[in-house]
């Protein structure tokens, strides 16, 4: 708790403890409970209907005068004490939106960070690691209140509106991201921004398919669909768990995969099966039939031991996953290269037959 909140509640225990300790003396000279309360009342606010009986001994008049002055002084240190708070918060508060709005002013190329839900919050924190400029728009004032706790540059307003954006440095920004889960909000803010700033790359957030058209006819430079990167991101795991595992241990959760779809390349995996083409064959086959083009990162065994830059002599067995770095394009021609054989059952017998 903070300390002219302590400072005051002891005031108020204080003050009441000793109207209790006057009532108290009254009652012990004969007073009823009622008329003690209501002459410690009328003596506390000086209304001055008089005394409800006569105040003739001096150790009544010294309990009353006691509580004239110990109520008058409470009152006013109470009062006094909560307008300190409401100024002081009032001039803080009009401290800090001048500082931040002379930050935002002095910011030039930086990022728009329209939205400070779930995503809004990764994405803060990401650029606040990467050590990028960034302001964060919002309209709830208690996200804001966190992201400034943070050590963020904020707006407080609706984004569709320009004056909110030009308020964030429109003109001047380099990015805008708006990450809203309502796509209207994020397609109205794609526009307005555009508007703005035609030069501004804007990254915009889909939540639904159909609405990726839309943005980037609003203006949008790029859309991005969660559920469709979190299905993907499923399906990897799935389906080639051992290279996303890699990429999750080596890259941080797919980063390097995003730094090599920009260079053509790919991280994939092979699966060795057992009777497979791979299944008792070195990793060094695989490098020489594949012209060298290949690079053999790691051999993921079946028991979940990792080898890697396996040597060329690495033997292969069945539930093993070689993880291969390679061109896009060619990825998939080896894979079924070394598919496993298909077994078909004709007239009662298995036979391999090869894809």
């Amino acid at each position: 708790m903070h300390l002219p909140i302590q400072r005051l509640l002891t005031t108020l225990v204080f003050f009441v403890t000793t109207c209790v300790l006057v009532a108290g003396v009254y009652v012990s000279h004969g007073w009823d409970p009622a008329d003690a309360l209501y002459m410690v009342v009328i003596t506390i606010f000086g209304v001055g209907y008089g005394e409800v009986r006569p105040i003739d001994t001096l150790t009544l008049r010294t309990v009353t005068m006691m509580l004239i002055v110990v109520s008058y002084g409470c009152v006013i240190y109470i009062a006094g004490g909560f307008i300190q708070m409401v100024m002081e918060g009032e001039i803080n508060r009009a401290l800090s939106r001048r500082r931040m709005t002379r930050g935002i002013d002095e910011l030039t190329g930086h990022t728009i960070l329209c939205g400070y839900g779930r995503a809004g919050r990764i994405l803060a924190g990401e650029l606040k690691t990467a050590g990028a400029a960034f302001v964060v728009v919002d309209q709830d004032e208690e996200k804001l209140n966190d992201a400034e706790a943070a050590g963020m540059l904020i707006v407080e307003g609706n984004a569709i509106e320009e004056d909110v954006l030009t308020r964030a440095g429109i003109e001047r920004a380099r990015v805008l991201a708006t990450v809203l889960p309502e796509d209207a909000a994020n397609v109205f803010i794609t526009l307005t921004a555009r508007e703005l700033n035609p030069n501004v790359e804007i990254i915009a957030r889909a939540e639904h398919p159909s609405t990726e058209k839309k943005l980037l006819r609003s203006g949008a430079n790029r859309v991005v669909l969660p559920a469709v990167i979190g299905g993907q991101r499923m399906a990897q795991l799935i389906t080639r768990p051992g290279a996303e595992q890699m990429l999750a241990d080596v890259a941080g959760k797919g980063e390097l995969q995003h730094e090599l779809d920009t260079i053509g390349l790919k991280l994939d995996e092979l699966r060795v099966t057992n009777g497979s083409p791979l299944d008792g064959h070195k990793v060094e086959d695989i490098v020489l039939k594949g012209n060298r083009s290949f690079l053999i990162l790691a051999v993921r065994r079946a028991s979940g031991e990792v080898v890697l830059d396996p040597p060329g002599d690495c033997p292969l067995a069945g539930g093993d996953a070689v993880i291969v770095l390679g061109h896009a394009g060619e990825l998939p021609m080896l894979e079924k290269r070394y598919a496993a054989a298909k077994e078909i059952l004709y007239r009662g017998a298995k036979m391999r037959v090869s894809e």
